[in-house]
């Protein structure tokens, strides 16, 4: 197998999501500045043009970061699952990956593309820069949203650690450093960020 890598916080997602599974595969690395992941030879490997990806053996080609992220906690079972171990539990862990992408990723990531990040992203995608202001403060409220549901629960979907634990947590960092650092008054996501980022994995 290989794994296409990049900057971003997509390939940190997979990567957190793998060191915590144990699973280790060599890397590629993808120059996402200059273009690389948009020109051949990559865009016969992905399409869509994006990174992460990752090569099986047989010479499949998986994308989206939660398909690959599946797959992992499917083949490695010797390992905790971060799906969860019964149909109830996966369930719950998709519902939550769902709610978290659809609702808070999302609007934030087009409002970074549509603001700070307009000059690298205004050739690569279909920009509107006078939805930026709106899209981050949807995403704003769905942190608060979020953080009332948090109450005292270790992890995102309950008592364990899950999928939606590590895209929430990279992507916050992420946003972060973009201009759409969490607000410390969300106090139960915050308690809950610092818990993620002891993990060793956090740094993948």
């Amino acid at each position: 197998m290989k794994f296409y890598n990049s900057v971003g916080p997509n390939p940190h997602m997979v990567r957190m999501f793998m060191a915590e599974k144990g699973f280790d595969v060599p890397k590629v690395e993808v120059d996402l500045r200059g273009g690389e992941n948009r020109r051949e030879p990559f865009l016969k490997l992905n399409p869509s043009g994006q990174c992460p990806a990752l090569e099986l053996d047989d010479g499949t080609v998986l994308a989206e970061i939660t398909a690959i992220c599946e797959y992992i906690d499917e083949i490695k079972k010797d390992t905790p699952s971060l799906m969860g171990d019964t149909p109830e539990e996966r369930a719950n862990t998709r519902m939550w990956v769902r709610r978290i992408d659809l609702n808070i990723l999302e609007p934030a990531l087009a409002g970074f593309r549509f603001s700070q990040g307009l000059k690298f992203f205004q050739d690569r995608v279909h920009c509107i820069p006078e939805a930026a202001d709106g899209l981050k403060e949807a995403a704003r409220k769905k942190l608060v949203w979020l953080d009332g549901l948090m109450g005292s629960k270790p992890f995102v979907a309950g008592d364990k650690l899950t999928m939606a634990d590590i895209l929430l947590f990279t992507f916050l960092e992420f946003l972060a450093k973009v201009g759409q650092p969490l607000d410390p008054a969300n106090r139960n996501l915050t308690a809950w960020m610092e818990r993620m980022k002891a993990r060793p994995s956090a740094t993948a």
